[in-house]
């Protein structure tokens, strides 16, 4: 699996004996993590269910990790650096990309309809966060942004404990691609942090993103299925949590059975 984001504390403890494959897209720095969003999305979606320490919080905990370095330490990035990272993921054979970024405008961005449909083509899945653009407490639902408004790109919302729709979680566009796809705990999570602090609990549409690829992981690695097939898989298999479509797509992401933790 592929993630897409700040970079990754390879020193991390937690994934001593890993299996892991960082490089750096960002000119001038190295794949380390020196903002700390990226080891918390890989820790969700790849961390262990045992550590030495504290409560387990990964998903798929045998996955080999591919950690693509396409945001600099100050969490900002470009689409050039991102879909040079989509790019690797791919020459990798990485079946699932899970991207917890991208940029509040509606416009959908052809690179990345381009860059969704060759994934499809090739076996891989992309995952992308709809955005945290919503106030919804103040009567603004946001929308998906890019890229995960691009129609070949799995986007997803974020839930809070008790199945809600996360305040900050992007509402659908009515434009092709502009859909929330699925759901996934988004609100309170806790996972791994760079250096000497390790762990941190944060929230948004970007902890629930590496939550949906890591069961997009298991889902693969269990069915065989690939590419559309997979992403029709997790949409037939998610849990109804009566919300509209809009908010939280086909429902809240859910682990194959055998894999459950």
């Amino acid at each position: 699996m592929a993630v897409l984001d700040t970079g990754f504390d390879s020193a991390h403890p937690d994934f001593a004996g890993r299996t892991v494959t960082a490089k750096s897209f960002v000119a001038g720095e190295d794949a380390t993590d020196g903002h700390g969003h990226g080891t918390h999305c890989i820790g969700s979606a790849c961390g262990p269910r045992e550590p030495q320490q504290g409560p387990g919080y990964g998903v798929a905990s045998e996955a080999n990790i591919f950690a693509g370095k396409v945001l600099g330490v100050d969490g900002s990035g470009s689409d050039s650096t991102i879909l040079a990272g989509i790019n690797w993921a791919l020459e990798n054979k990485c079946e699932v990309i899970s991207m917890s970024l991208g940029a509040d405008v509606r416009t959908v961005h052809p690179p990345y309809v381009t860059a969704g449909r060759r994934a499809l083509e090739l076996g891989s899945l992309i995952v992308a966060a709809a955005g945290n653009n919503a106030q919804r407490s103040a009567g603004n639902p946001g929308f998906v942004g890019a890229p995960a408004n691009s129609p070949y790109i799995m986007a997803v919302a974020a839930l809070d404990s008790k199945l809600a729709v996360a305040d900050f979680s992007a509402q659908a566009l009515d434009t092709e691609g502009g859909e929330v796809d699925i759901a996934g705990p988004g609100v309170g999570i806790y996972s791994s942090w760079p250096g000497a602090k390790r762990y941190n609990t944060i929230s948004g549409t970007s902890m629930a993103t590496p939550h949906v690829a890591g069961v997009a992981a298991l889902l693969a690695e269990s069915t065989g299925l690939r590419s559309q097939q997979l992403w029709d898989k997790l949409v037939a298999t998610s849990r109804d949590v009566s919300l509209p479509a809009m908010d939280a797509g086909a429902g809240l992401v859910q682990a194959p059975a055998s894999q459950e933790a």
